[in-house]
Protein backbone atom coordinates (compact mmCIF):
# COMPACT_ATOMS: atom_id res chain seq x y z
CA UNK A 1 0.00 0.00 0.00
CA UNK A 2 2.64 2.50 1.10
CA UNK A 3 4.77 1.98 -2.01
CA UNK A 4 1.86 2.42 -4.44
CA UNK A 5 0.75 5.70 -2.91
CA UNK A 6 4.26 6.98 -2.31
CA UNK A 7 5.15 6.37 -5.95
CA UNK A 8 2.10 8.31 -7.13
CA UNK A 9 2.87 11.23 -4.81
CA UNK A 10 6.60 11.29 -5.54
CA UNK A 11 6.04 11.53 -9.31
CA UNK A 12 3.98 14.71 -9.17
CA UNK A 13 5.67 17.23 -11.51
CA UNK A 14 7.40 20.42 -10.37
CA UNK A 15 4.69 22.82 -11.49
CA UNK A 16 5.71 26.44 -11.93
CA UNK A 17 2.24 27.71 -12.83
CA UNK A 18 -1.42 26.73 -13.03
CA UNK A 19 -3.04 25.48 -16.21
CA UNK A 20 -5.65 27.50 -18.03
CA UNK A 21 -9.00 25.97 -18.86
CA UNK A 22 -7.93 25.45 -22.45
CA UNK A 23 -4.74 23.70 -21.38
CA UNK A 24 -6.73 21.40 -19.11
CA UNK A 25 -9.15 20.61 -21.93
CA UNK A 26 -6.28 19.82 -24.31
CA UNK A 27 -4.86 17.48 -21.69
CA UNK A 28 -8.23 15.72 -21.40
CA UNK A 29 -8.50 15.29 -25.17
CA UNK A 30 -5.00 13.81 -25.32
CA UNK A 31 -5.75 11.42 -22.45
CA UNK A 32 -8.92 10.15 -24.11
CA UNK A 33 -7.08 9.57 -27.38
CA UNK A 34 -4.18 7.72 -25.76
CA UNK A 35 -6.25 5.58 -23.38
CA UNK A 36 -9.56 5.20 -25.21
CA UNK A 37 -10.00 1.66 -23.86
CA UNK A 38 -9.68 2.86 -20.25
CA UNK A 39 -11.04 6.40 -20.21
CA UNK A 40 -14.30 7.78 -21.44
CA UNK A 41 -15.51 11.34 -21.35
CA UNK A 42 -19.09 12.43 -20.71
CA UNK A 43 -20.66 15.79 -21.40
CA UNK A 44 -22.57 16.54 -18.20
CA UNK A 45 -23.86 20.07 -18.86
CA UNK A 46 -22.96 23.59 -19.83
CA UNK A 47 -21.83 26.59 -17.85
CA UNK A 48 -23.87 29.75 -17.51
CA UNK A 49 -21.94 31.14 -20.48
CA UNK A 50 -22.24 28.02 -22.63
CA UNK A 51 -18.96 26.14 -22.03
CA UNK A 52 -19.26 22.36 -22.11
CA UNK A 53 -18.64 20.72 -18.73
CA UNK A 54 -17.04 17.31 -19.07
CA UNK A 55 -16.42 14.41 -16.73
CA UNK A 56 -13.77 11.73 -17.13
CA UNK A 57 -14.90 8.24 -16.16
CA UNK A 58 -11.99 5.94 -15.30
CA UNK A 59 -12.14 2.40 -13.94
CA UNK A 60 -15.10 0.19 -13.13
CA UNK A 61 -14.73 -0.44 -9.42
CA UNK A 62 -17.44 -1.26 -6.95
CA UNK A 63 -17.23 2.11 -5.19
CA UNK A 64 -17.86 5.48 -6.81
CA UNK A 65 -15.66 8.52 -6.23
CA UNK A 66 -16.63 11.97 -7.49
CA UNK A 67 -13.72 14.41 -7.45
CA UNK A 68 -14.25 17.90 -8.84
CA UNK A 69 -11.90 20.86 -9.17
CA UNK A 70 -12.41 24.63 -9.01
CA UNK A 71 -15.70 24.62 -7.07
CA UNK A 72 -14.52 28.17 -6.39
CA UNK A 73 -12.71 29.48 -9.45
CA UNK A 74 -9.92 31.26 -7.57
CA UNK A 75 -8.91 27.82 -6.22
CA UNK A 76 -7.12 25.99 -9.07
CA UNK A 77 -4.84 23.66 -7.08
CA UNK A 78 -7.35 20.85 -7.46
CA UNK A 79 -7.38 21.16 -11.24
CA UNK A 80 -3.72 20.11 -11.26
CA UNK A 81 -4.48 17.29 -8.80
CA UNK A 82 -7.14 15.96 -11.17
CA UNK A 83 -5.09 16.53 -14.31
CA UNK A 84 -2.26 14.49 -12.82
CA UNK A 85 -4.43 11.82 -11.17
CA UNK A 86 -6.48 11.15 -14.30
CA UNK A 87 -3.29 10.48 -16.28
CA UNK A 88 -1.93 8.17 -13.55
CA UNK A 89 -5.17 6.21 -13.30
CA UNK A 90 -5.39 5.83 -17.07
CA UNK A 91 -1.78 4.71 -17.51
CA UNK A 92 -1.26 2.59 -14.39
CA UNK A 93 -3.16 -0.70 -14.30
CA UNK A 94 -1.82 -1.49 -10.83
CA UNK A 95 -3.13 1.78 -9.40
CA UNK A 96 -6.60 1.17 -10.84
CA UNK A 97 -6.65 -2.35 -9.39
CA UNK A 98 -5.42 -1.07 -6.04
CA UNK A 99 -8.42 1.22 -5.72
CA UNK A 100 -11.77 -0.53 -6.13
CA UNK A 101 -13.36 2.60 -7.56
CA UNK A 102 -15.09 4.02 -10.55
CA UNK A 103 -13.59 7.52 -10.72
CA UNK A 104 -15.77 10.41 -11.90
CA UNK A 105 -13.42 13.36 -12.41
CA UNK A 106 -14.59 16.88 -13.28
CA UNK A 107 -11.42 18.91 -13.68
CA UNK A 108 -13.16 22.28 -13.67
CA UNK A 109 -16.58 22.81 -12.14
CA UNK A 110 -16.64 26.61 -12.60
CA UNK A 111 -15.23 27.12 -16.09
CA UNK A 112 -16.40 30.71 -16.61
CA UNK A 113 -15.03 31.77 -13.24
CA UNK A 114 -11.73 29.96 -13.76
CA UNK A 115 -11.15 31.93 -16.94
CA UNK A 116 -11.72 35.14 -14.93
CA UNK A 117 -8.77 34.16 -12.71
CA UNK A 118 -6.30 33.15 -15.40
CA UNK A 119 -4.58 36.54 -15.19
CA UNK A 120 -2.60 35.37 -12.16
CA UNK A 121 -2.13 31.67 -13.11
CA UNK A 122 1.32 32.14 -14.66
CA UNK A 123 2.67 34.39 -11.90
CA UNK A 124 4.30 36.29 -10.40
CA UNK A 125 2.81 34.70 -7.29
CA UNK A 126 2.76 37.76 -5.11
CA UNK A 127 -0.15 38.84 -2.95
CA UNK A 128 -0.43 42.01 -5.01
CA UNK A 129 -0.62 40.23 -8.37
CA UNK A 130 -3.11 37.70 -7.02
CA UNK A 131 -5.32 40.41 -5.55
CA UNK A 132 -5.30 42.47 -8.76
CA UNK A 133 -6.46 39.51 -10.88
CA UNK A 134 -8.73 37.73 -8.40
CA UNK A 135 -12.37 36.88 -9.03
CA UNK A 136 -14.90 34.99 -6.92
CA UNK A 137 -18.58 34.66 -7.80
CA UNK A 138 -21.45 35.98 -5.73
CA UNK A 139 -22.35 33.52 -2.97
CA UNK A 140 -25.72 32.54 -4.41
CA UNK A 141 -24.17 31.53 -7.75
CA UNK A 142 -21.13 29.72 -6.37
CA UNK A 143 -21.24 26.12 -7.54
CA UNK A 144 -20.51 24.61 -4.14
CA UNK A 145 -23.14 26.77 -2.45
CA UNK A 146 -26.11 26.68 -4.81
CA UNK A 147 -27.35 23.11 -4.34
CA UNK A 148 -31.08 22.93 -3.56
CA UNK A 149 -31.82 22.65 0.16
CA UNK A 150 -34.66 23.03 2.61
CA UNK A 151 -34.10 23.50 6.30
CA UNK A 152 -36.56 24.75 8.90
CA UNK A 153 -38.04 27.94 7.38
CA UNK A 154 -35.38 28.33 4.67
CA UNK A 155 -35.33 26.95 1.15
CA UNK A 156 -33.11 27.47 -1.88
CA UNK A 157 -34.23 26.08 -5.21
CA UNK A 158 -32.17 27.94 -7.79
CA UNK A 159 -29.01 25.99 -8.66
CA UNK A 160 -26.77 27.41 -11.36
CA UNK A 161 -26.25 25.23 -14.48
CA UNK A 162 -22.85 24.05 -13.27
CA UNK A 163 -24.39 22.86 -10.01
CA UNK A 164 -27.11 21.07 -11.98
CA UNK A 165 -24.38 19.22 -13.86
CA UNK A 166 -22.92 17.96 -10.56
CA UNK A 167 -26.42 17.15 -9.28
CA UNK A 168 -26.99 14.91 -12.31
CA UNK A 169 -23.72 13.07 -11.63
CA UNK A 170 -24.61 12.62 -7.96
CA UNK A 171 -28.10 11.35 -8.80
CA UNK A 172 -26.77 8.90 -11.39
CA UNK A 173 -23.69 7.53 -9.61
CA UNK A 174 -24.65 7.98 -5.93
CA UNK A 175 -20.99 8.42 -4.94
CA UNK A 176 -19.45 6.80 -1.89
CA UNK A 177 -16.82 9.54 -1.78
CA UNK A 178 -16.88 13.18 -2.83
CA UNK A 179 -13.74 15.29 -2.92
CA UNK A 180 -14.53 18.95 -3.46
CA UNK A 181 -11.14 20.41 -4.27
CA UNK A 182 -11.10 23.78 -2.59
CA UNK A 183 -8.02 25.61 -1.48
CA UNK A 184 -7.33 28.53 0.82
CA UNK A 185 -5.38 31.74 0.15
CA UNK A 186 -3.25 32.69 3.14
CA UNK A 187 -2.58 30.71 6.31
CA UNK A 188 -1.95 27.01 6.80
CA UNK A 189 -3.35 23.61 5.85
CA UNK A 190 -6.69 22.48 7.29
CA UNK A 191 -9.40 19.96 6.47
CA UNK A 192 -13.13 19.32 6.53
CA UNK A 193 -14.50 15.79 6.61
CA UNK A 194 -18.12 14.71 6.87
CA UNK A 195 -17.65 12.00 9.48
CA UNK A 196 -15.32 11.36 12.38
CA UNK A 197 -12.32 9.41 11.07
CA UNK A 198 -9.58 9.33 13.74
CA UNK A 199 -7.41 6.98 11.64
CA UNK A 200 -6.99 9.74 9.04
CA UNK A 201 -6.15 12.65 11.33
CA UNK A 202 -2.46 11.78 11.83
CA UNK A 203 -2.03 11.55 8.04
CA UNK A 204 -3.77 14.88 7.54
CA UNK A 205 -1.55 16.50 10.15
CA UNK A 206 1.81 14.85 9.49
CA UNK A 207 1.90 14.73 5.70
CA UNK A 208 1.98 18.52 5.14
CA UNK A 209 4.52 18.83 7.96
CA UNK A 210 6.76 16.35 6.09
CA UNK A 211 6.73 18.87 3.21
CA UNK A 212 7.49 21.81 5.49
CA UNK A 213 3.94 23.21 5.40
CA UNK A 214 2.26 24.54 8.56
CA UNK A 215 -1.17 23.59 9.80
CA UNK A 216 -3.70 26.36 10.22
CA UNK A 217 -3.96 26.74 13.99
CA UNK A 218 -5.44 30.22 14.11
CA UNK A 219 -9.16 30.89 13.91
CA UNK A 220 -11.43 28.36 12.20
CA UNK A 221 -12.76 29.59 8.86
CA UNK A 222 -16.22 30.06 10.39
CA UNK A 223 -17.12 30.26 14.09
CA UNK A 224 -19.67 27.44 13.81
CA UNK A 225 -17.09 24.90 12.62
CA UNK A 226 -16.67 21.89 14.93
CA UNK A 227 -13.05 20.85 15.48
CA UNK A 228 -12.48 17.08 15.33
CA UNK A 229 -8.72 17.24 15.76
CA UNK A 230 -5.96 19.78 15.26
CA UNK A 231 -6.72 21.58 11.93
CA UNK A 232 -9.47 19.03 11.12
CA UNK A 233 -13.11 20.11 11.19
CA UNK A 234 -16.48 18.49 10.68
CA UNK A 235 -17.86 19.36 7.24
CA UNK A 236 -19.82 22.59 7.55
CA UNK A 237 -23.35 22.87 6.23
CA UNK A 238 -25.90 25.56 5.52
CA UNK A 239 -27.87 23.98 8.36
CA UNK A 240 -25.03 24.80 10.77
CA UNK A 241 -24.96 28.38 9.52
CA UNK A 242 -28.73 28.70 9.94
CA UNK A 243 -28.53 27.44 13.54
CA UNK A 244 -25.60 29.75 14.30
CA UNK A 245 -27.53 32.81 13.07
CA UNK A 246 -30.56 31.71 15.09
CA UNK A 247 -28.44 31.37 18.24
CA UNK A 248 -27.35 35.00 17.86
CA UNK A 249 -30.98 36.12 18.12
CA UNK A 250 -31.23 36.99 14.42
CA UNK A 251 -33.57 35.76 11.69
CA UNK A 252 -31.64 33.44 9.32
CA UNK A 253 -33.99 34.40 6.48
CA UNK A 254 -32.64 37.95 6.73
CA UNK A 255 -29.03 36.77 6.48
CA UNK A 256 -28.71 33.69 4.26
CA UNK A 257 -28.96 34.02 0.49
CA UNK A 258 -27.16 30.95 -0.85
CA UNK A 259 -27.91 27.23 -1.19
CA UNK A 260 -26.49 24.02 0.22
CA UNK A 261 -23.26 22.18 -0.50
CA UNK A 262 -22.53 19.06 -2.53
CA UNK A 263 -22.52 17.08 0.72
CA UNK A 264 -25.93 18.47 1.72
CA UNK A 265 -27.28 17.25 -1.60
CA UNK A 266 -25.44 13.92 -1.90
CA UNK A 267 -26.79 12.58 1.40
CA UNK A 268 -30.20 12.26 -0.23
CA UNK A 269 -28.79 9.58 -2.56
CA UNK A 270 -26.25 7.85 -0.33
CA UNK A 271 -26.46 8.39 3.41
CA UNK A 272 -23.01 6.84 3.85
CA UNK A 273 -21.25 9.23 1.47
CA UNK A 274 -18.02 10.67 2.85
CA UNK A 275 -16.95 14.10 1.67
CA UNK A 276 -13.51 15.64 2.11
CA UNK A 277 -12.15 19.16 1.63
CA UNK A 278 -8.43 19.89 1.94
CA UNK A 279 -7.66 23.59 2.22
CA UNK A 280 -4.08 24.39 1.18
CA UNK A 281 -2.89 28.03 0.98
CA UNK A 282 -0.77 29.81 -1.61
CA UNK A 283 0.99 31.82 1.10
CA UNK A 284 1.95 30.96 4.65
CA UNK A 285 3.64 32.43 7.67
CA UNK A 286 5.08 30.34 10.55
CA UNK A 287 2.98 32.32 13.02
CA UNK A 288 -0.16 30.54 11.78
CA UNK A 289 0.80 27.44 13.79
CA UNK A 290 2.42 29.12 16.80
CA UNK A 291 0.14 28.23 19.70
CA UNK A 292 2.12 30.00 22.41
CA UNK A 293 0.35 32.82 24.22
CA UNK A 294 0.58 36.13 22.39
CA UNK A 295 3.22 38.48 23.79
CA UNK A 296 0.71 41.33 24.01
CA UNK A 297 -1.98 40.97 26.62
CA UNK A 298 -4.97 40.47 24.32
CA UNK A 299 -7.87 38.06 24.67
CA UNK A 300 -9.13 35.96 21.81
CA UNK A 301 -12.37 37.97 22.00
CA UNK A 302 -10.49 41.24 21.56
CA UNK A 303 -8.53 39.85 18.61
CA UNK A 304 -11.71 38.63 16.87
CA UNK A 305 -13.54 41.90 17.48
CA UNK A 306 -10.55 43.81 16.12
CA UNK A 307 -10.78 41.73 12.92
CA UNK A 308 -14.53 42.27 12.66
CA UNK A 309 -14.08 46.02 13.09
CA UNK A 310 -11.55 45.98 10.27
CA UNK A 311 -13.98 44.06 8.05
CA UNK A 312 -16.73 46.56 8.90
CA UNK A 313 -14.45 49.47 8.03
CA UNK A 314 -13.59 48.03 4.60
CA UNK A 315 -17.21 47.04 3.99
CA UNK A 316 -18.37 50.60 4.75
CA UNK A 317 -15.80 51.98 2.32
CA UNK A 318 -16.86 49.60 -0.47
CA UNK A 319 -20.55 50.29 0.19
CA UNK A 320 -20.05 54.05 -0.03
CA UNK A 321 -18.16 53.81 -3.30
CA UNK A 322 -20.65 51.31 -4.68
CA UNK A 323 -23.61 53.52 -3.79
CA UNK A 324 -22.17 56.24 -6.02
CA UNK A 325 -20.92 54.19 -8.96
CA UNK A 326 -23.43 51.35 -9.25
CA UNK A 327 -26.02 53.44 -11.08
CA UNK A 328 -23.43 54.40 -13.70
CA UNK A 329 -22.89 50.84 -14.91
CA UNK A 330 -25.06 49.59 -17.72
CA UNK A 331 -23.24 46.31 -18.41
CA UNK A 332 -25.07 43.52 -16.58
CA UNK A 333 -24.11 40.66 -18.89
CA UNK A 334 -22.78 37.96 -16.55
CA UNK A 335 -20.73 36.55 -19.41
CA UNK A 336 -18.65 39.72 -19.53
CA UNK A 337 -15.82 40.53 -17.14
CA UNK A 338 -17.55 43.65 -15.84
CA UNK A 339 -20.92 41.93 -15.51
CA UNK A 340 -19.41 39.17 -13.39
CA UNK A 341 -17.67 41.64 -11.10
CA UNK A 342 -20.83 43.75 -10.73
CA UNK A 343 -22.78 40.64 -9.70
CA UNK A 344 -20.18 39.73 -7.05
CA UNK A 345 -19.86 43.22 -5.58
CA UNK A 346 -23.65 43.63 -5.48
CA UNK A 347 -23.94 40.41 -3.48
CA UNK A 348 -21.09 41.42 -1.17
CA UNK A 349 -22.71 44.77 -0.36
CA UNK A 350 -26.09 43.13 0.26
CA UNK A 351 -25.01 40.23 2.48
CA UNK A 352 -21.87 41.16 4.43
CA UNK A 353 -23.28 43.53 7.12
CA UNK A 354 -25.71 41.03 8.63
CA UNK A 355 -23.06 38.32 8.59
CA UNK A 356 -20.64 40.60 10.45
CA UNK A 357 -23.37 41.52 12.92
CA UNK A 358 -24.02 37.85 13.73
CA UNK A 359 -20.31 37.22 14.31
CA UNK A 360 -20.01 40.30 16.54
CA UNK A 361 -22.89 39.05 18.68
CA UNK A 362 -21.15 35.69 18.98
CA UNK A 363 -17.77 37.26 19.79
CA UNK A 364 -19.26 39.46 22.50
CA UNK A 365 -21.11 36.65 24.28
CA UNK A 366 -19.17 33.37 23.87
CA UNK A 367 -17.44 32.71 27.23
CA UNK A 368 -14.75 30.53 25.61
CA UNK A 369 -13.27 33.64 23.96
CA UNK A 370 -12.20 35.28 27.21
CA UNK A 371 -8.87 33.43 27.42
CA UNK A 372 -5.61 34.95 26.25
CA UNK A 373 -5.12 34.80 22.49
CA UNK A 374 -2.47 32.60 20.91
CA UNK A 375 0.12 34.00 18.52
CA UNK A 376 -1.60 32.08 15.70
CA UNK A 377 -4.97 33.62 16.53
CA UNK A 378 -3.63 37.18 16.65
CA UNK A 379 -1.84 36.61 13.34
CA UNK A 380 -4.99 35.17 11.75
CA UNK A 381 -7.20 38.02 12.93
CA UNK A 382 -4.70 40.70 11.95
CA UNK A 383 -2.99 39.54 8.77
CA UNK A 384 -5.24 36.91 7.24
CA UNK A 385 -8.30 39.14 7.68
CA UNK A 386 -6.55 41.96 5.83
CA UNK A 387 -5.55 39.57 3.07
CA UNK A 388 -9.17 38.59 2.40
CA UNK A 389 -10.48 42.16 2.55
CA UNK A 390 -7.79 43.05 -0.02
CA UNK A 391 -9.36 40.51 -2.37
CA UNK A 392 -12.79 42.14 -2.13
CA UNK A 393 -11.24 45.54 -2.78
CA UNK A 394 -9.25 44.04 -5.64
CA UNK A 395 -12.44 43.07 -7.46
CA UNK A 396 -13.84 46.58 -7.09
CA UNK A 397 -10.55 48.06 -8.29
CA UNK A 398 -10.51 45.68 -11.25
CA UNK A 399 -14.04 46.67 -12.24
CA UNK A 400 -13.38 50.40 -11.95
CA UNK A 401 -10.16 50.04 -13.89
CA UNK A 402 -12.03 48.39 -16.79
CA UNK A 403 -14.94 50.80 -16.80
CA UNK A 404 -12.97 54.03 -16.23
CA UNK A 405 -11.60 53.65 -19.74
CA UNK A 406 -15.14 53.90 -21.11
CA UNK A 407 -17.14 55.94 -18.59
CA UNK A 408 -16.21 59.46 -17.61
CA UNK A 409 -16.49 60.33 -13.94
CA UNK A 410 -15.15 57.03 -12.60
CA UNK A 411 -11.51 58.07 -12.36
CA UNK A 412 -11.78 59.74 -8.91
CA UNK A 413 -13.46 56.63 -7.49
CA UNK A 414 -10.79 54.42 -9.01
CA UNK A 415 -8.06 56.54 -7.44
CA UNK A 416 -9.77 56.40 -4.05
CA UNK A 417 -10.09 52.58 -4.20
CA UNK A 418 -6.54 52.21 -5.47
CA UNK A 419 -5.25 54.20 -2.51
CA UNK A 420 -7.00 52.09 0.14
CA UNK A 421 -6.24 48.84 -1.66
CA UNK A 422 -2.58 49.70 -2.10
CA UNK A 423 -2.18 50.55 1.59
CA UNK A 424 -3.46 47.11 2.58
CA UNK A 425 -1.23 45.41 0.02
CA UNK A 426 1.80 47.36 1.25
CA UNK A 427 0.99 46.29 4.81
CA UNK A 428 0.82 42.65 3.74
CA UNK A 429 3.85 42.76 1.44
CA UNK A 430 5.93 44.38 4.20
CA UNK A 431 5.22 41.33 6.35
CA UNK A 432 8.39 39.65 5.16
CA UNK A 433 7.76 36.42 7.04
CA UNK A 434 5.22 35.21 4.50
CA UNK A 435 6.33 32.68 1.92
CA UNK A 436 4.91 31.47 -1.37
CA UNK A 437 4.36 27.70 -1.27
CA UNK A 438 5.61 25.53 -4.11
CA UNK A 439 2.65 24.41 -6.21
CA UNK A 440 3.93 20.84 -6.20
CA UNK A 441 3.61 20.68 -2.40
CA UNK A 442 0.03 21.94 -2.58
CA UNK A 443 -0.83 19.25 -5.12
CA UNK A 444 0.93 16.58 -3.07
CA UNK A 445 -0.95 17.54 0.10
CA UNK A 446 -4.36 17.52 -1.58
CA UNK A 447 -3.74 14.29 -3.46
CA UNK A 448 -2.33 12.48 -0.40
CA UNK A 449 -5.37 13.40 1.69
CA UNK A 450 -7.74 12.32 -1.07
CA UNK A 451 -6.10 8.98 -1.81
CA UNK A 452 -5.74 8.00 1.85
CA UNK A 453 -9.37 8.92 2.44
CA UNK A 454 -10.42 6.84 -0.59
CA UNK A 455 -8.45 3.92 0.82
CA UNK A 456 -10.01 4.43 4.26
CA UNK A 457 -13.51 4.29 2.75
CA UNK A 458 -12.62 1.26 0.63
CA UNK A 459 -11.31 -0.63 3.67
CA UNK A 460 -14.42 0.13 5.70
CA UNK A 461 -16.83 -0.86 2.91
CA UNK A 462 -15.45 -4.34 2.25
Amino acid sequence: MKDVLREVLDKIPNYNSFKTFRELEDSTDLLVREYKDVVRVESIGRSRCGEEIRALIIGNGRLKALWFGAPHPNEPVGTLVLDYLSEKLASDDELRRFFDYTWIIVKVADIDGLKMNEGWFKGPFTITHYSMNYYRPAGNVQIEWSFPIRYKRYSFENPVPETRALMNIIERYRPDMIYSLHNAGFGGVYYYISEEAPLLYPIFQLYPKSLGLPLSLGEPEVPWAVELSQAVYKMVSLKDYYDFIERQGMDPLQVIRHGGSSFDYAQQYNQDVVELVTEVPYYYDPRIEDVRDAEENISRREAILEALEWQSKIYDFIREVWRDVKKIFSNRDVCSESGRLIESIDYFVETVPKSIEAEKRWANTDPSLSRRAKISEVFDNRYVTRFYTALSLGMLRRLLNIEAEKISGLKPYLEKVEDVHQKILSYLESNRDYKVIEIRKLVQTQLAAGLYTALYIQTRRR
